[in-house]
């Protein structure tokens, strides 16, 4: 039976980019974009300094996660750090219920 758990990943981007790194944003975004499409990916923020970036994932396993990782371009020129959470919530995330009274 697979269950669905959140993991959050705290990547540490390096203080010089390479060029290869700049020239892969576009292709990051546009995987970043499909991971929420998918319902993958629940969360993704860049700090303003961008030195930290940060990712909810839901996935069944972290190895599951670390797969999901390998597909984002920009993943093999930062560290990175999982951790499975315990409960994620956001504002938005419950779905509101109509009466038909």
């Amino acid at each position: 039976m697979n269950h669905e758990y959140q993991y959050m990943v705290d990547f540490t981007i390096p203080k010089i980019l390479p060029e290869d790194f700049l020239r892969l944003i576009p292709h990051q975004r546009a995987k970043v974009n499909r991971f929420f499409r998918e319902g993958k990916l629940i969360n993704y923020a860049l700090s303003l300094d961008n030195s930290k970036m940060w990712a909810v994932i839901s996935a069944n396993s972290e190895e599951d996660v670390a797969s999901l990782l390998k597909e984002l371009p920009l993943t093999r020129f930062m560290k990175y750090h999982v951790n499975m959470l315990t409960f994620y919530n956001a504002v938005g995330q419950e779905k509101q219920v109509f009466s038909m009274n």
